[in-house]
């Protein structure tokens, strides 16, 4: 088909179906061991309907070494859809369930899973020849509100330029769908999502976003063009926005809402659902985050970075420390090299001092420096600075920083 699909591609065309001409959107959700399955996809089938055709991909996959019942689950959500599929039918809206049980250990995992759904939705816009496609990822245990695909396609149309976007979140942190437990972790965990988040902000980074897997969009152009998905197993989402933000232009969702699930998990080695489980297997009552200090090391460090054009220096011994570990010096002298100006050096040099050095520097910070706290400690540190003003618990701390990220 095209140079993407011929070289990046895993599979050969999976759906035969011709897609509407008028297709606009194309929803894609990894499913591996999933019984939540019918509610996200229920929540899609719901919503309002925007100008434009949808399509919702699923990749129900497990590893060729699954377990038995792993992969039996996988026959079940995929029967159970199968039968949801024949009695939920509108014209603006076609849903496919792709089966992939037999992936390769090696890569097997969300990330590969996402791959192969989002390289089938790019084939579906090439057959219409629509490049400006919006692929949007989705989860299978999340819901969405009912103004979801209409603000996907609204956001896009008002915003030429964007290559891709975050969508606003909010996990559910109170009701009778779980514990007591489970909804003081997630509020905590969430809440140490966007203090990080916003602690970039706070320091001036030009690529402080959220990275949520079920919460984000890119066109499917731009998709190709960075040659598409990657395969990890945890972590895809984070990995390739990280390709996405610097291209410029990048934007936020506001207008809409994600709802994805506290429950705990073990398919993936890190993210929500392995917090929810070391949350319950320790035994917390509270969650760690980074040091408040971390930030403002950082933000005296962004402060000053123009300055580093014309040689001077004014870096924290933190954030200096961490910079004497990779090389810094030597790269420092190729940004200015191959800046043409003071504004594109600053331009350079966060393309080179980008989210994963920042990350590094974080943990450097942590295990040198400054321990982690409290993430109420931390997170009301932060909001004291930024808002000079703080909350009394961490459920009306985690709203604060809801607000504030709706807000900026």
């Amino acid at each position: 088909m095209n140079y993407y699909i011929n070289r990046f591609s895993v599979r050969e065309q999976i759906i035969k179906e011709t897609p509407n001409n008028n297709l606009g959107i194309i929803v894609v959700i990894p499913c591996c061991n999933e019984s939540s399955l019918i509610a996200s996809i229920d929540s899609l089938f719901n919503c309002e309907r925007p100008k434009c055709n949808v399509e919702v991909i699923v990749v129900i996959n497990a590893s060729e070494d699954a377990d038995k019942n792993i992969v039996n689950q996988n026959e079940i959500a995929l029967k159970e859809a199968n039968v949801w599929a024949t009695e939920h039918k509108k014209e603006h809206i076609s849903f496919y369930f792709i089966e992939e049980n037999n992936l390769p250990k090696k890569h097997a995992g969300v990330g590969l899973a996402r791959k192969i759904g989002m390289d089938e939705a790019v084939r579906r816009f090439e057959s219409i020849g629509n490049n400006e496609g919006v692929i949007a990822c989705f989860d299978a245990d999340a819901t969405c509100e009912t103004n979801y695909l209409v603000e996907v396609e609204n956001h896009f149309g008002k915003h030429p330029k964007s290559p891709a976007c975050s969508i606003h979140y909010e996990h559910p942190i109170e009701g009778d769908d779980f514990s007591r437990k489970i909804y003081s972790g997630i509020t905590q965990y969430e809440l140490h999502l966007r203090y990080y988040k916003n602690g970039l902000a706070y320091a001036g980074l030009p690529y402080a976003y959220h990275t949520i897997g079920s919460s984000m969009a890119v066109r499917s152009g731009v998709y190709q063009k960075q040659n598409g998905m990657n395969k990890r197993k945890a972590g895809e989402d984070f990995y390739f926005l990280q390709k996405l933000i610097p291209l410029g232009n990048f934007t936020e969702i506001k207008s809409t809402k994600i709802i994805p699930s506290p429950r705990v998990s073990d398919r993936v080695p890190f993210g929500t659902g392995k917090a929810m489980q070391n949350w319950l297997n320790e035994e917390k009552r509270e969650l760690f985050s980074y040091h408040p200090t971390s930030f403002i090391d950082l933000k005296q460090f962004c402060d000053a970075v123009p300055d580093l054009y014309n040689n001077k220096n004014a870096i924290p011994k933190t954030v200096q420390s961490f910079l004497n570990s990779i090389d810094f010096e030597e790269n420092l002298l190729k940004i200015k090299k191959n800046s043409s100006s003071q504004q594109h050096f600053v331009e350079v040099f966060y393309k080179w001092f980008n989210a994963f050095k920042v990350l590094k520097y974080m943990h450097y910070a942590r295990d040198n420096y400054y321990p982690d706290v409290p993430i109420f400690e931390g997170a009301n540190e932060l909001l004291k600075i930024i808002k000079q003003s703080t909350e009394e618990n961490n459920k009306e701390l985690l709203l604060k920083y809801r607000e504030i990220d709706l807000a900026n």
